[in-house]
């Protein structure tokens, strides 16, 4: 009887043919609209050579089992990944995605934007390397020297996110390497949990985010996640809780779009973030590069 009015409802999940979840159709509604806020903002201080670049630390993970055992079909968030990557682009840098192993980035296809020209349009452009992206490996034997061309690392959402980058070394290497050379870290939504990288074989008292204050995707959202069907069962673990542990206090109490600024350290809360937090990265940037 319960699944029967979640059915009718439209708060059940819906089963793939694979036996995977996506979110149910009411979820679907509320979180993922045919187009976006993206307000094609213009930089006139743009860069021209395209030297500059962004590495993009992608999740390819596809599958998040959550606490009942079922199956979430997940990935990067397309909206938190796109919309933020569109900005970058008008700003003139380029961007390199990656993931741990150089498999293909997983995508939440059931949250793209199909009414969304800029969207659609920029996911066709990067197709080739979301099929064959940077290894972790790749990047750090050959582009993290004296010379790389990264002015930041940028780790988009999605809960494919929680997925390997936070037990990653690569991930840990990449990201000490930014804080050591003072470059900027982005990250939205689910994309702190990589934060949790930096602990691995490491003394919590020395975590460096310590202090700092984020905006993530609040684990209080993804409690009430699986009772409208977004997701089909609790989350294994969260990793609010664990940034708490370290002292690093997240500022959003609902994913409502807040974005926060914090020294070199750039968020945002979710979806409704991520227009605001890209036109904040490539100013940013931009007035990094322009003091060099």
């Amino acid at each position: 009887m319960f699944e029967k009015l979640r059915e009718l409802s439209g708060t059940e999940p819906v089963k793939q043919d694979d036996g995977s979840y996506t979110p149910s159709r009411l979820s679907l509604k509320v979180a993922a609209p045919s187009k976006t806020d993206y307000d094609h903002a213009s930089y006139p201080n743009a860069l021209s050579d395209g030297k500059k670049k962004v590495l993009v630390l992608c999740t390819e993970e596809r599958f998040l089992t959550t606490a009942n055992g079922e199956k979430f079909r997940t990935g990067n968030h397309p909206v938190e990944l796109f919309v933020v990557l569109l900005h970058l682009e008008k700003a003139g840098f380029g961007c390199d995605l990656a993931t741990i192993s150089g498999a293909p980035v997983a995508i939440e296809d059931w949250a793209i934007p199909e009414q969304d020209e800029a969207v659609i349009g920029i996911m066709e452009r990067y197709r080739p390397s979301l099929e064959k992206p940077l290894s972790l490996s790749e990047v750090i034997a050959s582009r993290l020297g004296k010379d790389s061309p990264y002015v930041a690392v940028f780790i988009p959402g999605g809960h494919g996110a929680i997925l390997g980058l936070p037990e990653s070394r690569e991930v840990k290497q990449v990201l000490r390497w930014a804080i050591d050379s003072g470059k900027y870290i982005i990250a939205i939504c689910h994309g702190p949990a990589a934060f949790l990288s930096l602990t691995l074989d490491e003394n919590p008292q020395n975590f460096p985010f310590h202090g700092y204050k984020y905006s993530g995707f609040p684990d209080s959202g993804d409690k009430l996640l699986p009772c409208i069907g977004y997701l089909p069962g609790k989350m294994p673990w969260y990793f609010g809780e664990k940034l708490d542990d370290l002292g690093m206090k997240n500022v959003s109490n609902i994913p409502s779009g807040t974005v926060k600024e914090d020294r070199r350290l750039l968020t945002g809360d979710g979806p409704l973030a991520a227009n605001a937090l890209g036109e904040l990265a490539a100013k940013r940037l931009l007035e990094a590069c322009s003091t060099k």
